[in-house]
């Protein structure tokens, strides 16, 4: 089979101008410029009453570095910023100090979405503090010692890829993934969005997760866990019959028919 596969001539079947303007669209960026027309105008607004030293920069310049500085450190930034002033497209460049006070405090606003129906997945992932001294604590360190992360969870619109919530804490600090992603959805709720189906992975296949699904009649697409049982006999309160259910579709169906019926793919 192996000498079968390849003797045979290989065809390139990909569409090399497409895949090249791909690759050249990842590399582009959008400068508005048209943020800063009010530079001067936005500066006397924000400097208003304002006891102390006057601001230099306005927040939209603040908040336009902050988005760059998730691809550029701060000297970097302030290296783009010299050379835009220096080409009169900004009144005047912000140095290394100034930009990391100012963007380093900013704290970015979730816009969410004005659909009223959304289709909500979460997730979480892990990431390490920082990599500084890692050789000094693989050969000195204690190798017992577990090293903890930053845990971030995100839950998003399926439809339209759109942020909704994020928390973020310190590796064993933090509530449960399920506790998170049910507080993120009463806030949606409170705010009158309605929710239609809810995705995540099995560490979110608990009963009081489902028991939130069922009571705001949220259709679920949670990966049930391998050795999930039905329980016949309701021992406790947070026994959730909607899991139940679940459970019994899942086992019924197997992992892809079922993967395939709730599109849970899809997250």
């Amino acid at each position: 089979m192996e000498e079968e596969r390849w003797d045979r001539d290989y065809e390139d079947k990909r569409n090399w101008p497409e895949y090249n303007e791909k690759l050249v669209a990842s590399g582009m960026f959008y400068l508005d410029f048209n943020l800063f027309k009010d530079w001067d105008k936005e500066l006397e607004q924000m400097n208003k009453n304002k006891i102390g030293r006057q601001y230099l920069f306005p927040k939209s310049f603040i908040e336009w570095e902050a988005v760059w500085h998730q691809l550029v450190d701060y000297r970097g930034l302030e290296g783009i910023t010299r050379k835009l002033a220096e080409s009169n497209l900004i009144p005047r460049y912000n140095d290394y100090t100034t930009i990391w006070h100012r963007v380093h405090n900013f704290k970015p606003k979730i816009i969410l979405p004005t659909d009223t129906n959304l289709q909500v997945k979460s997730d979480e992932t892990g990431l390490k503090l920082n990599n500084r001294g890692e050789y000094r604590m693989d050969k000195y360190g204690d190798k017992n010692k577990k090293k903890k992360h930053v845990v971030v969870v995100i839950t998003a619109d399926k439809k339209k890829k759109k942020l909704l919530d994020v928390d973020v804490f310190i590796e064993g600090e933090g509530e449960s993934e399920p506790n998170i992603a049910i507080k993120q959805m009463k806030k949606l709720i409170k705010k009158k969005k309605h929710i239609t189906n809810y995705g995540a992975d099995g560490t979110h296949d608990t009963h009081v997760m489902f028991n939130f699904l069922g009571k705001h009649h949220i259709r679920s697409s949670i990966k049930i866990r391998k050795n999930s049982v039905v329980v016949r006999k309701q021992k406790c309160d947070v026994i959730s019959k909607r899991r139940q259910r679940e459970v019994n579709k899942y086992q019924e169906l197997g992992y892809e028919k079922w993967a395939e019926k709730v599109s849970y793919g899809d997250r």
